[in-house]
């Protein structure tokens, strides 16, 4: 039985009725009195020199309004990070991939648009590119960006601890090279936005994006407008994983156009132009070496690794400093060492994606503990929970694990699998395998180096007391954060869920970073209580005077008074309130309502607004880079995943996933196992089908959901969610992290599976048949 009224417990989602009956608005459903429509032209080559853009015929061409280069945007550079600002709007010496933006136009429909595009004559000088990382690091090779020597973009060199002296401690030292390819997000709703200035030079975007708050400050800065003139509203999402983490040219054309035009204009990426637009998963080549006692204790680490990235950074300095930090735990680690390299290509860029950062490099760890496991002749069961941490522990790179159940749920999914019933006992071709990973419950620190509260809230009474309006920048992208904050400001106002009405992800109603690094249930979740408990406090500060009690008297449960001393005559606030309201056909009886106490303390002292902040305190350590992987609390999961594999073929089957998360407390149920769900279908989908492919001149052959491969529900196994509640003393309730962490171990459980059904290791992803039924051949040869 839980102690809460409304969280930790099943609620239906705030957005379910408008996605169910069709009503809710996306981007694409939105319109405007005299819109425009606008297009982007891209480079068709991978690298090559800008001789000359001739617009001239697409200016002439009827119903075109605008044509946009970066004669008229500028060459104001932007990016994610400001230590790596590499991008500007449009082209204007070379083009670095196949895709690179080079214009815009906007015209009365799409098709004059599109036709508009095929007109610009650019002439070109092609250069020779490169494509991988080994291309791009080779002696000679051509650069994408003259500032950086051998195309890295990014480089990270951490010790901590005496790794030499830790393997020379060490019983076993394990070497393995783990390969992953680049993924696409594949969220069903395309970029798509609708930019237009109002009569006194207001610019409101409507886009489909993570992140309003970063693309109100890219805008702003990119166009020269000043920040208190841009607001950026985010209608309905479907899906956005990572790639909608940051501002588009897409985003920053529909305004430039408006800019120009002075008509509204909306634009949308095909699927083809969200492949070519990406910021999704880097490709991933992890070499480690671990060593350990012979009793399985770990003792040294080493992880080097190079990030395919792309032709620009954004997210990639973040995504490099992950690949190594998010190794520090979840187990005791004395000695790591990490180097990492990010390096330039001319690919699209890649960026952040679900468990950023981390999912390739968990992997490429948790299966090589199972190898040590089976060189040690241990249990991969026992291996983990032998070096497991705890709550209370930090790790060698400084990450203070507050609260953390991984020992409960590794023994969760040993026992809800039947684990010690299976492994190695099952039938040649099936195979169960386990994995471990943890990831941050929010970034510690802003994208941007900045004081800024990470997310403030306002909460509202209606005058008649009825309705608790709970107004936030927190962007709602199919994750359920609306419903979360709901549930958390009705707990700690003690009102009924139904009684709150959340607006969220406008950047005229409150500041929060946005919908990523799993952020959103911990920090806004804190402001959001932080403000209800605000407007509490006021409704019964009024209350307690009139009623002549001290204030800690009362309190609110259920929407009604409670009392704690016993009766309180409350009849001359109940007379007033039905006088007020004569001929109304609800007037309350009974008990003392909280739509009565609301009431008068808006008689007392007009309309009632409760407001929250939250930012976290000094995290980390005081190393270079120590700011990334910072989080005020840490999720962690445990997988056991069954297989079976065809050994005449190769084809892998997902038969069944255990799945234990430990999110510190479950504030809506159903919504933390629809996220530990979804995270198992994308991992089980990047561990067998997915690889965005490219031809030997840089252009993406499977830029489609018909080529490039997700799972479907027919692919999904029966799935066992366990949710481990461990009490983060730094969550709102306790609450913590479930949308990136429970990701982490499902590659490696998958791989750890295979080797169990066919006693064969493989280290390069995806799991296709082809590569399987190879691997199984050459094994026995």
């Amino acid at each position: 039985m839980s102690e809460y009224n409304v969280i930790n417990s099943r609620a239906p989602r705030l957005d379910a009725p408008g996605k169910a009956t069709g009503r809710a608005k996306y981007v694409d459903d939105m319109s405007l009195p005299g819109m425009l429509y606008g297009a982007i032209l891209q480079s068709p080559l991978a690298h090559a020199r800008i001789l000359n853009i001739d617009t001239s015929r697409a200016r002439s061409l009827p119903g075109v309004k605008a044509v946009v280069t970066a004669k008229e945007a500028g060459l104001v550079k932007y990016g994610v990070s400001p230590a790596r600002y590499d991008e500007t709007l449009y082209c204007h010496e070379k083009v670095r991939y196949v895709g690179d933006e080079l214009a815009a136009v906007a015209a009365v429909d799409l098709e004059t648009a599109m036709d508009a595009l095929s007109l610009i004559q650019v002439d070109y000088e092609e250069l020779p590119a490169v494509f991988t990382v080994e291309q791009a690091m080779a002696e000679g090779a051509p650069l994408l960006h003259d500032d950086y020597p051998r195309n890295i973009s990014a480089e990270v060199h951490q010790e901590f601890g005496d790794v030499e002296a830790g393997f020379k401690q060490s019983d076993l030292i394990k070497t393995t090279t783990f390969v992953n390819k680049r993924q696409d997000a594949a969220f069903l709703e395309p970029h798509g936005c609708l930019a237009e200035f109002d009569l006194f030079g207001q610019l409101t975007l409507h886009t489909s994006t993570q992140v309003p708050h970063y693309v109100m400050r890219t805008v702003a800065m990119v166009l020269g407008i000043p920040v208190g003139q841009v607001r950026v509203v985010k209608p309905y999402v479907g899906g956005g994983f990572g790639p909608k983490c940051e501002a588009t040219p897409l985003e920053m054309s529909a305004c430039l156009l408006a800019k120009v035009t002075g008509k509204p204009v909306k634009m949308n990426y095909s699927r083809e132009q969200v492949f070519l637009h990406s910021r999704a998963r880097h490709q991933f080549i992890h070499t480690i070496t671990t060593g350990v006692k012979k009793d399985g204790t770990l003792m040294a680490l080493t992880n080097e690794c190079h990030l395919e990235g792309g032709a620009y950074t954004s997210f990639g300095i973040a995504t490099v400093y992950y690949s190594g930090s998010l190794l520090g735990g979840p187990y005791k680690l004395p000695n790591m060492k990490y180097d990492g390299y990010r390096v330039f290509t001319n690919r699209p860029a890649c960026g952040a994606q679900r468990g950023h950062g981390g999912v390739a490099a968990r992997a490429a760890w948790e299966q090589q503990l199972d190898m040590i496991a089976v060189d040690l002749g241990l249990d991969p069961v026992e291996l983990r929970l032998r070096n497991i941490m705890s709550t209370g522990d930090v790790t060698c790179n400084v990450l203070d694990m507050s609260s953390l159940g991984m020992k409960e749920c590794v023994e969760a999914v040993r026992d809800g699998s039947d684990w010690n019933a299976k492994r190695g006992k099952m039938t040649k071709g099936k195979g169960v395998g386990i994995a471990c990973g943890f990831f941050v419950s929010g970034a510690g620190y802003p994208i941007y180096r900045s004081e800024t509260f990470h997310s403030t809230v306002v909460i509202k009474l209606s005058e008649d007391g009825g309705t608790a309006q709970l107004l936030t920048g927190s962007a709602e992208i199919g994750q359920g954060s609306d419903t979360t904050m709901a549930m958390i400001a009705a707990e700690a106002l003690g009102i009924k869920l139904s009684d709150v009405r959340v607006t969220s992800g406008d950047t005229d109603l409150a500041v929060d970073l946005g919908a990523y690094s799993s952020r959103q249930t911990l920090m806004t979740g804190h402001a959001t209580k932080e403000a209800a408990e605000d407007v509490k406090r006021q409704v019964i500060e009024v209350l307690a005077q009139e009623l002549s009690i001290p204030p800690v008297d009362i309190d609110f449960k259920n929407g009604l008074v409670v009392f704690k001393n016993g009766n309180v005559d409350f009849s001359k606030v109940r007379t007033s309130y039905i006088q007020e309201h004569r001929g109304w056909t609800d007037p309350p009886s009974g008990d003392l309502t909280f739509k009565e106490a609301a009431r008068m303390a808006f008689l007392a002292k007009g309309t009632i607004v409760g407001t929250g902040k939250y930012k976290p305190g000094r995290l980390g350590g005081k190393y270079k880079g120590a700011a990334v992987g910072t989080s005020p609390a840490y999720g962690c999961s445990a997988q056991v995943v069954e297989v079976t594999v065809d050994m005449e073929t190769g084809k892998v089957i997902i038969d069944r996933m255990t799945d234990a998360h430990d999110c510190g407390l479950a504030v809506n149920i159903t919504s933390v196992e629809g996220q530990m769900e979804g995270s198992l279908s994308m991992g089980m989908g990047e561990a067998l089908f997915e690889e965005v492919k490219f031809d030997g001149k840089g252009k993406i052959l499977n830029a489609n959901l018909g080529e490039y491969k997700i799972p479907t529900a027919l692919d999904m196994p029966n799935v066992k969610t366990i949710i481990v509640e461990s009490n983060e003393p730094n969550g709102p309730f306790g609450a913590k992290e479930v949308g990136e962490g429970a990701i982490m171990p499902t590659i490696p459980a998958i791989l750890n599976a295979v080797y169990d059904a066919t006693g064969v290791w493989i280290h390069e992803l995806p799991l296709t048949p082809e590569r399987v039924y190879r691997a199984i051949q050459q094994a026995k040869k």
